[in-house]
C-alpha cells in the first residue's frame, strides 16, 4: 500500500490549506484513514481520523478549524484547514489503520512519506 500525501506550504496566519492522501495498492477496504503531525522537539500526535462509517475524531487544538473528510471510493482522505495558527506549523502525516488487503488476511497500517505545513505570523 503507498499513501501519496499532498498540498503542504507556507501560508500567513489565518489563512487556509487542504491537504488530500490518496491510498493505493492492493486495497479490499479501509477502516480509519487520518493526519498526525510532528512539530519540531515534538512528538508525533493526532489531528484528525475518520472512519468508514464517517464518524470523526479531532485532536482539541484543531476542533472548529479543520475538517477531515474522505472519498471511500477513491481511498482518499482530506484535511481542510482554516484560521491557521503558527503552531499550526509542522509536518503532517497521513495514516490508514485497520486496512484489509486483496491479498492477505489481518488488519494492517501505513504511514505517507509526509508534508511539510509552515505558518508564518
Amino acid at each position: 500500500v503507498q499513501l501519496q500525501a499532498s498540498g503542504g506550504g507556507l501560508v500567513q496566519a489565518g489563512g487556509s490549506l487542504r491537504l488530500s492522501c490518496a491510498a493505493s495498492g492492493s486495497i479490499f477496504r479501509i477502516n480509519i484513514m487520518g493526519w498526525y503531525r510532528q512539530a519540531p522537539g515534538k512528538q508525533r500526535e493526532l489531528v484528525a481520523e475518520v472512519t468508514s462509517g464517517g464518524r470523526t475524531n479531532y485532536a482539541t487544538s484543531v476542533k472548529g478549524r479543520f475538517t477531515i473528510s474522505r472519498d471511500i471510493a477513491k481511498n482518499v482522505v482530506y484535511l481542510q484547514m482554516n484560521s491557521l495558527k503558527p503552531e499550526d506549523t509542522a509536518v503532517y502525516y497521513c495514516n490508514v489503520d485497520q486496512v484489509v488487503l486483496t491479498t492477505m488476511s489481518g488488519r494492517y497500517a501505513y504511514w505517507g512519506q509526509g508534508t511539510l505545513v509552515t505558518v508564518s505570523s
